[in-house]
């Protein structure tokens, strides 16, 4: 067995031997993990993308219900008066409206929240190499695949949870509010356990997706950018496509494969089927684009030095 001798060897005293252990896969876990909680950066982004997610879901929701209450006055949003008769129709066909969306509409904050753990999940790996913490990470662990491996999963696991306890958070928040003009859905009506449990990993594949970006470029600035420009800009810059379709291709064949696009589909309520993905597999869409960008970084964290 491999040992070690301890001090009482070198100055003439009795050789004590104790087994020298090897590092492995659980002990660069526990390090991962003290790392990301030991970093005070790591609550605050935490704690924004929690109050972002819940708070602009609340504001959503809110402004859901006024809309609900001046429709019952008589007039719309913009202050214009509604024909007396229409008014009982136009709130019914507007509260149903509402209320299929309902738990998407409490879940508006997601589109926020993931520029938020996009932050986060580029700082995951980035940071060691602006530091120059990555060369002692890989002294104590020289095998990289396993401190890659478990830089990933601690992340992955931070993500997921938070991503989950901020969605049901902001769910509840949210359909407390509509339900003061009847708006509201429960949990156990069809589709919306898989919504809110939906936008959980929605998040935490986001932030997959940074780490993984992270991983390729190794710089904090370019990874973050990289990450809103594919999740947020490109879906923007998607919006001003032809509708119709356009020679061989149109705006419905690319926007479904937009990563937003295909990520929001598990949580996002999507009116008429606009949508030609369904929630799952255009979730396993998203997910593919998660998994490129990880196997990627990983090829080039055990090519590269460090």
């Amino acid at each position: 067995m491999a040992s070690v001798a301890t001090h009482e060897a070198l100055v003439g005293g009795a050789v004590a031997h104790h087994p020298a252990g090897r590092a492995g896969f659980v002990g660069a876990l526990r390090s991962e993990f003290t790392k990301i909680r030991s970093v005070r950066s790591t609550y605050w982004t935490l704690f924004a993308l929690v109050v972002a997610c819940v708070g602009i879901g609340a504001l959503f929701s809110w402004g859901q219900t006024e809309r609900i209450v001046r429709l019952k006055s008589g007039v719309t949003l913009r202050g214009n008066p509604l024909p007396p008769g229409a008014i009982a129709s136009i709130v019914a066909q507007r509260t149903a409206e509402i209320r299929a969306a309902a738990a998407s509409t409490s879940l508006f904050g997601l589109l926020i929240g993931q520029l938020i753990i996009i932050v986060l999940g580029a700082l995951v790996i980035t940071s060691e190499y602006s530091t120059g913490m990555i060369r002692t990470s890989l002294s104590t662990m020289p095998r990289r695949g396993t401190v890659f491996a478990a830089k990933g999963v601690v992340f992955g696991a931070v993500a997921l949870v938070t991503g989950l306890v901020t969605s049901f958070i902001a769910f509840f928040v949210g359909q407390a509010i509509l339900s003061s003009q009847q708006l509201s859905v429960t949990i156990g009506q069809p589709d919306v356990l898989r919504t809110v449990v939906g936008g959980g990993l929605f998040l935490a594949v986001c932030g997959l997706l940074s780490f993984g970006i992270g991983a390729v470029l190794r710089h904090t600035a370019g990874a973050i950018a990289t990450g809103i420009g594919l999740m947020f800009v490109l879906w923007i810059l998607s919006g001003f496509l032809p509708g119709p379709p356009s020679g061989w291709f149109g705006q419905a064949d690319i926007d479904k494969w937009i990563p937003f696009n295909a990520g929001s589909s598990i949580w996002e309520h999507q009116a008429n089927g606009l949508n030609p993905f369904s929630p799952w597999i255009g979730f396993a869409v998203f997910c593919g684009y998660a998994a490129v960008a990880i196997i990627g970084g990983l090829i080039l964290f055990r090519k590269r030095d460090a």
